[in-house]
């Protein structure tokens, strides 16, 4: 017998092994004095791997139950179980063992009962926890008052609902909603009914279940179960029409509806049957139409996104072939042109501005397409909207660039009459550019939008004002931005406007100073003059035989400083 364990404890003695490999090494001997039979060695082997690893609480789980299912001895068991809650008392299943350990041994309640109150003062990962030692604690109580010949005066049912109402005042706000909860109350409804003989009391036990988780839709049929089997046609008749209206989860209400109608079916008369029929079929009714609505809106949805990104990979792989011709840099485009620059730039140039001019569009369009099919169409003026007459229309300046359409409608969910909504995007880009127009039915409710100017909208303050159509037109016919951001925009396209003018000014007064400048190209520069740069020696343009004297390029004015130095 030595020879055969030699190896087994080398392996637990050696120095160099790990702690995770020595509890393997443990648990692999473990496995061996267990196949051969001798209890008494395998309670040693126990012993000494817990002397290695005090609070490894796999090792006392596993500890624990070889006892509970070879050894059974009290004290012996009850012992092991004291050491094991005082190594590791966060583990709520040591605590729950150690209660049903004492009551196999038929410890006295007050020993018992000191064990619990021990165990509540732990600190468990989870409130589940918590839920079995009380519903262990109720278990041991039910069977000593109706197995152990326990009689009033010792034990009796109060103790029980003492329990379950300390079980609910601590466990009810953390499990509101949850299955445990549930499991408790049907225990506790079912002892009030069965042992305590208080029918009231059973349905004071669900009344309050109701209020803490009435959402639940368990919980009514709970209660209506129970009330069936006891024969309570008219109670459990009473409380379908308490939920049937109710919204549940998932297919809940129609479930309790259905589940009304068979009760009637089976229960009672055909005068009851026709009154849950007519009581159940509108709500039915109301049930399905707006499961088609919510199906209706996901439907459309899902499309727009898949149809929203099919456009935007087109798009962002025309921006992508517009950007490589945009990104090359005019001085290359020259270099790596054919023998005639001035010919193929020419034909250059008026390829990219046609393709510019018909990725305009094209932006412009999808732009307008990508809007929700809620929003009407938009006209190429920024603003403008076909069927309608922007007599009730509010203009919503420094938006938050994140905003939709429903975080708008929400904003506006108090005034209420919005119609429709327009955000303007970048035709480019695609993205917002912060401001929106949002149409109302009627003038009351667009005092009332106007009203909220300045409110603080996805952490940003909105501005909101009335806008005004009737503003003058342009020549051409068509109207003047009035609103903030348009005329900074206007603003701003007259200052580039007027800079271009200013330098062409310059361009042409330069030209007549007697200078010889050249403009070459589409990024248009002056050919170098024959100025003495500061630092060096006055240049003379050499001529040769057969050279005429012209202009240089950049690349040979620079060679030629070059070569002087």
């Amino acid at each position: 017998m030595c020879n055969a364990r030699a190896h087994l404890e080398e392996q637990i003695s050696r120095q160099d092994l790990s702690d995770s490999e020595k509890f393997q090494q443990y648990m692999i001997y473990l496995k061996y004095e267990q196949s051969s039979g001798d209890p008494g060695r395998v309670q040693l082997l126990y012993e000494r791997a817990i002397t290695d690893f005090p609070v490894s609480s796999d090792l006392w789980l596993d500890y624990t139950q070889y006892l509970d299912k070879t050894l059974k001895v009290g004290n012996v068991v009850r012992d092991v179980y004291s050491r094991a809650t005082k190594n590791c008392p966060w583990v709520g299943e040591l605590w729950v063992r150690s209660l049903l350990s004492l009551e196999r041994s038929r410890a006295s309640e007050e020993e018992i009962s000191t064990v619990f109150e021990k165990s509540l003062l732990c600190a468990f990962s989870t409130f589940e926890e918590y839920l079995d030692l009380f519903l262990t604690r109720i278990d041991g109580l039910r069977r000593r008052i109706l197995f152990s010949g326990e009689v009033e005066g010792v034990l009796d049912y109060s103790l029980i609902r003492e329990t379950f109402q300390r079980a609910s005042d601590y466990l009810s706000e953390q499990m509101k909603n949850t299955d445990g909860l549930l499991r408790l109350y049907a225990y506790w409804a079912h002892l009030e009914q069965s042992m305590g003989k208080d029918m009231v009391s059973a349905r004071g036990v669900w009344e309050r279940l109701l209020k803490i988780s009435g959402a639940m839709l368990e919980a009514w049929q709970s209660y209506i179960s129970m009330e069936i089997e006891l024969g309570h046609i008219n109670e459990a008749r009473s409380i379908y029409k308490r939920c049937y209206s109710k919204r549940f989860t998932g297919t809940g209400s129609e479930d309790i509806c259905h589940a009304w109608l068979r009760f009637e079916r089976e229960y009672g008369t055909l005068e009851d049957f026709d009154h849950s029929v007519q009581k159940v079929t509108p709500r039915l009714e109301e049930l399905q139409l707006f499961r088609s609505q919510q199906e209706s809106k996901s439907l459309p949805e899902s499309a727009d996104q898949k149809e929203h990104s099919v456009k935007k990979t087109g798009r962002e792989k025309r921006k992508s072939d517009l950007n490589i011709s945009y990104e090359q840099s005019p001085a290359k485009r020259q270099k790596n042109a054919p023998q005639k620059p001035k010919k193929v730039h020419d034909k250059e140039k008026q390829q990219v501005q046609n393709l510019a001019e018909e990725n305009e569009g094209r932006e412009t369009k999808q732009t307008v397409e990508e809007q929700p099919k809620e929003q009407p169409i938009k006209d190429a003026v920024p603003g403008r909207t076909k069927g309608f007459t922007d007599e009730c229309t509010a203009f919503l300046s420094n938006i938050n660039l994140k905003a939709t359409y429903e975080d708008l409608r929400r904003f506006f969910s108090d005034v209420g009459g919005v119609s429709s909504i327009r955000i303007l995007h970048d035709k480019f880009t695609g993205k917002s550019r912060g401001l929106a127009y949002v149409d109302f039915i009627d003038d009351e409710h667009l005092a009332a939008a106007v009203a909220k100017n300045k409110q603080m909208f996805l952490g940003k303050k909105l501005s909101i004002a009335r806008s005004n159509p009737k503003q003058r037109k342009d020549s051409s016919g068509e109207r003047a931005p009035t609103e903030q951001a348009q005329s900074h925009q206007q603003t701003g396209n007259a200052g580039t406007s007027a800079s271009k003018e200013s330098s062409i000014e310059t361009s042409k007064q330069s030209r007549g100073r007697g200078d010889s400048v050249q403009l070459k190209g589409k990024n248009t520069f002056a050919v170098p003059r024959n100025v003495r740069p500061l630092g060096f020696p006055a240049i003379k343009p050499k001529t040769e035989e057969g050279e005429d004297l012209k202009p240089k390029s950049n690349d040979e004015f620079r060679k030629m400083f070059i070569k002087k130095d």
